[in-house]
């Protein structure tokens, strides 16, 4: 794995396409700090120790090897212990840890979820675990007719339903999932709302879906929302 740091606009144009590894560009375009959180899946490489921090308008390349799977999501309002790792993300939390080696972020969050190389790149973004930060996927080269841009950029917590807000201090800090709010099969997708004929949009699914049209809006919203790209690398963006 390796890490760097280069301004956008270079690195945009001199970022190259590399045999077999696939380079993520990491960008906080908000205004405040951002935590990246990083989950490997089962039998990848763990990437950067799980997490970083990005400054705002910071921007990072982290290059991950061949066949790797796993998510990447924003963590805000962190404060860390720099000795001890230890502290709190008032979104996105993985454990209290700085760097999440191997833990997930804490729900709801905004994910950006890829699988390389099987045998082509799939990659979506998810609002199935709720919402926190808007968050965008860019490829870099690559080819298909599925590889385009997947953004959500609206701030759904400015029109999150009410029972499902998120507050901290009066202020709305993220939107859950009706599946995390409610935690009933019918908006979870389980057991007799297991299959995609089963398990329908709802009326919360609806307004995700509005925000951010190319996002997973629910479990099974994969016919507008799942992306493929044969040979890409990647821009990810917080804000």
């Amino acid at each position: 794995m390796a890490l760097s740091y280069i301004h956008l606009p270079l690195l945009l144009l001199l970022l190259p396409l590399s045999e077999g590894a696939t380079v993520f560009t990491l960008h906080n375009n908000c205004k405040t700090k951002v935590w990246l959180g990083i989950l490997s899946g089962a039998g990848s490489d763990t990437l950067n120790h799980g997490g970083l921090r990005l400054k705002p308008s910071d921007t990072v390349n982290v290059t991950a090897p061949e066949k790797w799977s796993g998510r990447f999501w924003g963590r805000h309002g962190c404060t860390f212990n720099r000795r001890t790792g230890q502290g709190h993300c008032v979104t996105g939390d993985c454990g209290g840890l700085m760097h999440c080696s191997g833990a997930g972020g804490t729900p709801p969050v905004s994910l950006a979820e890829f699988t390389l190389n099987s045998p082509v790149d799939y990659y979506d973004v998810s609002l199935v675990d709720g919402y926190n930060l808007p968050i965008s996927v860019v490829p870099i080269g690559g080819s298909g007719s599925m590889c385009k841009p997947v953004t959500c950029v609206s701030d759904l917590n400015r029109s999150c339903p009410q029972d499902l807000q998120v507050k901290v201090n009066n202020k709305v800090v993220a939107c859950k999932s009706a599946c995390l709010a409610f935690n009933t099969p019918e908006y979870c997708c389980t057991g007799a709302y297991g299959t995609p004929d089963k398990c329908k949009p709802s009326e919360y699914s609806h307004v995700f879906k509005a925000a951010c049209p190319s996002a997973y809006s629910y479990a099974y919203d994969d016919a507008t929302s799942t992306f493929i790209c044969d040979r890409a690398n990647y821009l990810i963006r917080f804000c």
